[in-house]
């Protein structure tokens, strides 16, 4: 998982958007309370039964709606969305 962790940040990077990369050693519903006190918009999970599948999870922090897809689809959604702004 780090490493497509690690892909998906310079990816967005690359797209001139910032990224915040919680690599901590914590259980995800510990790093998902940070996030949220954080006040990040949008969250991109990478867990191992995603990437088995060649998914990770897109959740918005403001509706709570969640979807799998693909990681350079996440970052197109993603990047479009600030794009649209």
């Amino acid at each position: 998982t780090d490493a497509a962790c690690d892909s998906l940040y310079k990816a967005l990077a690359a797209k001139g958007l910032e990224a915040l990369y919680d690599d901590r050693d914590e259980r995800a519903g510990a790093k998902f309370a940070t996030m949220d006190l954080i006040g990040l918009p949008w969250r991109i999970t990478v867990g191992p039964r995603g990437l088995a599948n060649g998914v990770v999870e897109l959740t918005s922090r403001k509706t709570g709606a969640s979807e799998e897809m693909s990681a350079e689809a996440a970052v197109a959604k993603v990047v479009g969305i600030y794009a649209g702004q």
